[in-house]
C-alpha cells in the first residue's frame, strides 16, 4: 500500500474561505474561537467544562439510554453512553443527512475523522474522556438530497412521495431498491455482506431513522460510536429558551448577518453558505415540517391553516417541545447545547456555515466548539496505480483539470517539441530592439510595434495549439487511456468521495475497508490523503 499526502490548497477543489482557514489567515481569527490543533483542546475542554450544565448530561444520558433501547449496541458504545454522565467526558461530532445506503464515501471519512480524534485526544489528555457522536440529521425534509445511492454510475434509487421530517418516513417500498442493488453487486462473499447490511438495515427497521441509526452502528458500533436522534421530546426541551428568544428577539438573524457582512468585506470569493431568517425553526409534526412565520403579531405555520398567538405559541412550544425543529442555522445550536461537545468535524461547505455563527453562540452564552475539516481521501486500487504507471501520470497530475492533464502529457510524450515558450521568448527579445529603434527614429512607431508583437505571438500560440490538438489525434489512444483513468477516479469531474458509495471499495476490499480507513485517517494532518491500496 501506498499513502500519500497532498496539501488541500493543491488539489483544486477546496474554496478560498477553507484555503484561508486551513492556513490561519488572520482576517479569519475573528470567526471562530481556537483552531483545530491538538495544543489548542486544552482551553476547549476548560471552557466547555466550566459552561455545560450537569443537568444537560442527565437529560442526554436519559435520552440515549430510550433511543438505544432496541438496538444491539457493542460494549464500547455502551461504556460511552455510560461515561456521559461524568463531568470529566466530553464529545467530539460529525452531522450527515440520513442518505440512502450511506450516501457518497465521505460519510464515512466523515465518521472516522471523529472516532480517530477522539482517540488522538485520549493519548494526550488521558484524564478526561472522549465520545464519537454521529448526530443523525432525521429532521430534515429534502428527501431528494437523501433518497439514492451512486453505484458504478448507476443511480440506484428510492421513488415515493416523501414530506416532512425524513427520519420519520417508513421504510416501505425499499424492497425494489434492494433488489436493483442485488442485481448490480454480482455474487461474492463481500457482495453477499452488503445485500445483507442493506436488507437488515432497511428492510428489517420500520423508518428511516431507525435503519440508519441500524447500519451505522453496525459498521462503527465497534469503535464505540454513539448516535443521536435530536428529533427526540427529552433534548428537545434543552432549546426552549433558545426558540424563544428567537421567536421573539430574533437574535440569529441580527448577529448573523453582520457576521455576513464582515466575511464578505474581506474577499469576494468568500461564498456565503446560509443565510438566516427572522425566525429559524420549523413546525414539525408527521408528514409536515413548515417555517413558522410572524405576520402582525401571530406566528403562523407556512402552508397550512396553523397558527399561533404569542401567548399561545409559547404554551405550544412548553407542552410539545417536540413540535419545534431548528433550520441549519438554528441546528448547531442546539447539538451544542445538548452536547458536552469539544470539536464539529464537517466537510468544507458546513465549516463556512459555522464560520458565520460565533457572534451568535456568543450571545446566547454557548461555547463555540472547534471546527475542524474532515478528512478527504483518494482510493486509488491497484489495477488503477498499474495504469498510472504505464501512462506515467503522477498523483499531482491527477489534480490537473482534464484538458491540462491531457496537454501536459502529450507535450511529454510527443517526439516532437510543441511547446513554443523558447520560439515566444526569441520573439519578445527582437522587439525589444524594435523599441529601441522606434524610440530613436519616431516615437509614433512604438504602438505600431506593440500590434505586429501581439500578432506575432498570438500567431504563434495558434500554431501551437493546432500541432497539440494535430498530435492529440494522432495520439489518441494514449488521450482516452489518460481521460477514462481521471474519469475513474473524479467522477463527473469531481471528487470521488462526492459521488461514489462505499459499496464500490467494499466489493473491493470487504471488510478490511473500514479498518484500513480507521488506521490511515489523520484528522489533524491537515492534507488531503491518497491510498493507493
Amino acid at each position: 500500500m501506498k499513502v500519500k499526502n497532498i496539501p488541500y490548497k493543491n488539489t483544486g477543489y477546496f474554496s478560498s474561505l477553507m484555503r484561508d482557514y486551513l492556513d490561519e489567515k488572520d482576517v479569519l481569527q475573528s470567526f471562530y474561537g481556537r483552531f483545530p490543533s491538538i495544543e489548542n483542546f486544552k482551553e476547549q475542554i476548560e471552557e466547555k467544562a466550566s459552561t455545560y450544565p450537569s443537568v444537560n448530561r442527565t437529560i442526554l444520558f436519559n435520552a440515549l439510554t430510550n433511543q438505544y433501547v432496541n438496538v444491539n449496541t457493542s460494549k464500547y458504545t455502551q461504556d460511552n453512553i455510560s461515561l456521559l454522565r461524568d463531568d470529566n467526558t466530553f464529545t467530539v461530532v460529525t452531522g450527515h443527512q440520513l442518505n440512502l445506503f450511506t450516501g457518497p464515501l465521505y460519510f464515512l471519512y466523515k465518521i472516522i475523522s471523529t472516532i480517530n480524534l477522539t482517540k488522538q485526544l485520549k493519548k494526550e489528555y488521558p484524564e478526561y474522556n472522549f465520545v464519537p457522536v454521529y448526530w443523525m440529521a432525521t429532521e430534515d425534509h429534502d428527501f431528494e438530497e437523501i433518497n439514492y445511492f451512486n453505484f458504478k454510475g448507476k443511480k440506484i434509487q428510492w421513488n415515493i412521495e416523501a414530506s416532512g421530517g425524513v427520519g420519520r418516513l417508513n421504510t416501505s417500498g425499499l424492497e425494489q431498491v434492494f433488489n436493483a442493488l442485488s442485481n448490480s453487486v454480482g455474487g461474492g462473499v463481500n457482495s453477499d455482506e452488503l445485500k445483507s447490511l442493506f436488507e437488515e438495515a432497511y428492510l428489517n427497521n420500520s423508518n428511516l431513522t431507525n435503519a440508519t441509526r441500524f447500519l451505522a452502528n453496525k459498521l462503527f458500533g465497534a469503535y464505540g460510536l454513539v448516535i443521536v436522534d435530536g428529533d427526540d421530546r427529552k433534548l428537545k426541551t434543552l432549546q426552549i429558551p433558545f426558540v424563544k428568544e428567537d421567536l421573539f428577539s430574533h437574535t440569529a438573524q441580527s448577529k448573523i448577518e453582520e457576521t455576513i457582512k464582515n466575511l464578505t468585506s474581506i474577499s469576494n470569493d468568500y461564498k456565503i453558505q446560509v443565510n438566516p431568517r427572522e425566525i429559524n425553526y420549523f413546525y414539525l409534526i408527521d408528514g409536515t415540517r413548515e417555517r413558522i412565520i410572524e405576520k402582525e403579531d401571530r406566528y403562523f405555520v407556512n402552508n397550512t391553516s396553523i397558527s399561533f398567538s404569542k401567548e399561545e405559541i409559547v404554551i405550544e412550544l412548553e407542552s410539545f417541545p417536540e413540535r419545534f425543529s431548528p433550520n441549519v442555522v438554528a441546528r448547531p445550536l442546539f447539538q451544542e447545547v445538548v452536547l458536552p461537545n469539544l470539536c464539529y468535524i464537517g466537510g468544507g461547505g458546513e465549516l463556512a456555515y459555522w464560520l458565520e455563527l460565533k457572534s451568535y453562540f456568543k450571545s446566547q452564552k454557548i461555547s463555540f466548539p472547534i471546527v475542524l475539516l474532515r478528512n478527504s481521501v483518494l482510493l486509488i486500487s491497484e489495477k488503477q496505480s498499474e495504469k498510472l504507471q504505464k501512462l506515467n501520470i503522477s498523483i499531482e497530475d491527477l489534480f490537473l483539470k482534464q484538458n491540462n492533464l491531457v496537454n501536459k502529457k502529450i507535450r511529454e510524450i510527443s517526439n516532437i517539441d510543441i511547446d513554443f515558450s523558447e520560439q515566444k521568448k526569441h520573439l519578445r527579445n527582437q522587439f525589444k530592439a524594435l523599441y529601441d529603434l522606434a524610440k530613436q527614429t519616431d516615437k509614433s512607431f512604438l504602438g505600431a510595434v506593440a500590434a505586429q508583437e501581439i500578432k506575432q505571438i498570438k500567431g504563434l500560440e495558434l500554431l501551437e495549439r493546432r500541432m497539440l490538438k494535430a498530435q492529440k489525434r494522432k495520439l489518441k489512444d494514449q488521450v482516452v487511456r489518460m481521460t477514462k483513468i481521471q474519469d475513474e477516479l473524479f467522477p463527473n469531474k469531481s471528487l470521488q468521495e462526492r459521488s461514489r458509495n462505499f459499496s464500490e471499495s467494499y466489493l473491493e476490499y470487504g471488510a478490511n475497508l473500514i479498518p484500513l480507513l480507521i488506521e490511515h485517517l489523520k484528522p489533524l494532518n491537515g492534507n488531503f490523503l491518497i491510498l493507493e491500496l
